[in-house]
């Protein structure tokens, strides 16, 4: 067996059907679009979701829910991130840099630091928010929780 003598198993290549080009083709009059209709003139287009004049999906189920635009989305970091990031990286002074070269935040987060998780070492953290929790723990440890 050589390149030469290669070629494909039967019945794995289809010819394309090739419309439009006459009743020879057996493909000629309507195109194998039928007769008449929305479906056999050119630029037709179905609108997303519909159902053949059935009542759709998104009418026939209820609208419920509210969504509040002008909420502010925190990124939650818990004290045992900072614990861990201190103990591994020995960083003292935590600000929004600091997260995102550690990959906990991005620079562009608003970050809020969450009370989840014990601290034993004395920090100094900025952030744009804090949970009461977190503030009571990091005062204790006789670190500072400023708000930016």
């Amino acid at each position: 067996m050589n390149l030469s003598n290669l070629k494909a198993n039967k019945g794995s290549v289809k010819k394309s059907k090739r419309v439009g080009r006459g009743e020879g083709s057996s493909h000629g009059g309507t195109s194998t679009r039928g007769h008449k209709g929305a479906q056999s003139r050119s630029g037709y287009k179905r609108k997303n979701g519909f159902e053949g004049g059935q009542m759709p999906l998104y009418r026939r189920l209820p609208k419920f829910g509210f969504k509040n635009r002008n909420r502010i989305e925190y990124k939650g970091i818990n004290i045992d991130v900072i614990q861990n990031l201190a103990d591994t990286k020995s960083i003292v002074d935590f600000d929004i840099n600091v997260f995102a070269e550690n990959g906990v935040a991005s620079k562009n987060d608003l970050i809020k630091i969450l009370g989840r998780g014990e601290l034993k070492a004395k920090v100094n953290v900025s952030a744009h928010a804090f949970s009461k929790k977190a503030v009571s723990i990091i005062e204790a440890q006789g670190g500072t929780a400023t708000k930016i």
